[in-house]
């Protein structure tokens, strides 16, 4: 499976969703629920698969907040991200910021939670998110721009085109999803991630997650208009479906 497979089966149309103007979704109540939960249990490792997790104050509270509001396997899936991501980006040999990814990744699938899901697509809903939790954190302007990028584009081919923060972001998500590429991602460090933070039946946990946002709000499950064209007017197009993706990957759940 490769990243333009993955890419072809998940791409979305923002426009489309935008075209109502449909307002983010932010609940009310979330600030207030969150400070009366408790942060993830113990202490995060310091280095896994021979790739160091950042340790800032933003950090830490990134990954307090994300684990606060996203289920377990949702949240192992945003750490596996990152580290897939790294991973990823020193086999091409990139230079990038890993403070910035690893709040891209963290943060990037808050749109799929129930707290922050809603009428835009999911990566906007969870760009959204991201940027007013980082604003409010004080985090500079500039790098919080950086990080919506990440999490807005990283289900887009468009990422791949851009800087290694925002590009490794769809890579790291890609890897843990539909399974990494071999001459990248060594099978020793596939299974150092999965034994750091354990894919608790991601597969299907995945899929029923993200059909109970769309079921939800159905608006924001756009796609390619070029997938709708090829699918009413050209004869023998069948796309892969997303799902079938999911389930055929390499991981043994």
């Amino acid at each position: 499976m490769n990243r333009r497979e993955f890419l072809d089966a998940t791409t979305t149309v923002i426009g489309g969703a935008l075209i109502g103007n449909e307002p983010f979704v932010d609940n009310a109540s979330v600030k207030t629920e969150i400070s009366a939960r408790q942060s993830p249990s113990g202490t995060l490792p310091e280095e896994i698969a021979g790739i160091r997790l950042p340790n800032s104050a933003i950090m830490r509270a990134a990954t307090d907040f994300s684990s606060s509001v996203s289920p377990p396997f949702l949240f192992n899936h945003a750490l596996r991200t990152f580290l897939f991501g790294s991973l990823i980006g020193r086999a091409l040999r990139l230079t990038f910021d890993k403070e910035l990814l690893y709040l891209a990744c963290v943060l990037h699938d808050l749109g799929l939670t129930e707290h922050f899901q809603g009428a835009l697509p999911f990566e906007l809903q969870g760009a959204e998110a991201a940027k007013n939790f980082l604003s409010e954190h004080g985090y500079p302007a500039n790098r919080t721009a950086i990080v919506w990028d990440g999490i807005a584009m990283h289900a887009s081919m468009i990422a791949h085109f851009k800087q290694p923060e925002i590009m490794l972001v769809g890579e790291g998500a890609g890897a843990d999803v539909v399974g990494p590429d071999a001459s990248l991602v060594s099978k020793e460090e596939v299974e150092d991630l999965v034994k750091a933070f354990p894919r608790m039946q991601f597969k299907k946990a995945f899929l029923h997650c993200c059909a109970d946002v769309v079921r939800e709000y159905p608006g924001g499950a756009t796609r390619s208009f070029m997938r709708d064209v090829g699918e009413r007017y050209v004869d023998g197009f069948h796309p892969r479906n997303f799902c079938d993706l999911v389930l055929e990957a390499t991981f043994s759940e």
